[in-house]
């Protein structure tokens, strides 16, 4: 698996990465016995980096991930968990929160260190809180040597330019933005992030399915437009012999500037395809195509968290 340096930290990541926000049944119910094969799978395709959260399945993905991990040298795997919001409505982003949240996912990890933590989801709280007390907090325990980087992850664009533009980062993590129909995030921020030092991460390939033979979950925020236009690229793909999945991972672990792309699932069968799919050439011209499909409707998305955060 080809890596790619996350900016100006050490870390040499797998252009893909294992999502394990599945693991926490956020799309349907998992079985143990496939929930710790889809993680061994993972690190069989030398997709070492493991991102996760204690929203994913309110504790349940950080606990299973653990499971999974125990007996694997700590030296074969890094790993990224988010801390700052744990249930639909429930953010808690202050100082104390941050110190325990660290060593509860340190527990259910079992592991001594974090390679990265992510304030998850910033855009539903006010971002002052996160430079002047997150942020602060986080910079204590990274001295601790718990944690060895950190950053912030969410969905508007507003949010990283507010925290960059203020505060110290590592890195962040940006998902649904750049896809096959939204390259916002490479377009409005990379440039800025690259010039600032800050390592890039991407999520969410599919965008939740949407670009995918499977229909999307109902929570999927894009406009009717969006979801039209993606049933015609997966059906356009699906009479090319192609499925529309394999060529919206391709695209997103080609950037270049994206040190990795995270992409979940509990199924070790998908796992195994898409670094098959990674292993493949993409198809230019059915590239051209697919976007040619998605021009009326790009970099069309959604509001996310409060207002004043979009």
């Amino acid at each position: 698996m080809q890596t790619r340096k996350l900016g100006q930290t050490d870390l040499e990541l797998p252009i893909l990465s294992f999502g394990a926000s599945s693991l926490g049944q956020e799309f349907r119910s998992v079985q143990l016995d496939q929930a710790i094969e889809s993680v061994h799978t993972a690190l069989e395709c030398e997709i070492n980096f493991l991102d996760t959260s204690p929203f994913y399945g309110r504790g349940m993905s950080e606990v299973l991930l653990g499971i999974a991990l125990r007996g694997v040298p700590r030296d074969e795997y890094l790993l990224c968990t988010k801390l700052g919001r744990y249930d639909l409505q429930h953010f808690d982003f202050s100082a104390k929160r941050v110190a325990e949240s660290v060593d509860v996912s340190l527990h259910r990890l079992g592991t001594d260190h974090l390679d990265i933590v992510l304030c998850h989801d910033i855009e539903f709280v006010s971002l002052d809180q996160i430079v002047e007390e997150t942020i602060p907090a986080l910079q204590k325990i990274k001295q601790s040597g718990k944690v060895r980087y950190f950053g912030i992850s969410g969905y508007p664009m507003k949010i990283f330019r507010e925290i960059m533009t203020q505060c110290d980062i590592d890195c962040v993590l940006s998902y649904n933005q750049y896809t096959l129909q939204n390259r916002r995030f490479a377009e409005e921020m990379v440039p800025d992030l690259k010039a600032k030092g800050i390592g890039i991460m991407n999520a969410g390939p599919f965008s939740a399915r949407l670009l995918t033979q499977t229909a999307p979950p109902d929570w999927l925020k894009e406009p009717e437009e969006v979801k039209a236009a993606a049933r015609k690229a997966a059906e356009y793909c699906q009479k090319q012999g192609v499925d529309l999945a394999q060529l919206a991972l391709q695209f997103s672990c080609a950037n270049a500037d994206m040190a990795t792309t995270v992409a979940g699932s509990a199924n070790p069968d998908n796992i195994r395809k898409w670094k098959k799919w990674l292993e493949q050439p993409i198809d230019e011209q059915l590239l051209k195509d697919v976007e040619a499909i998605f021009e009326p409707v790009m970099n069309i998305g959604h509001k996310e968290g409060l207002p004043e955060n979009n």
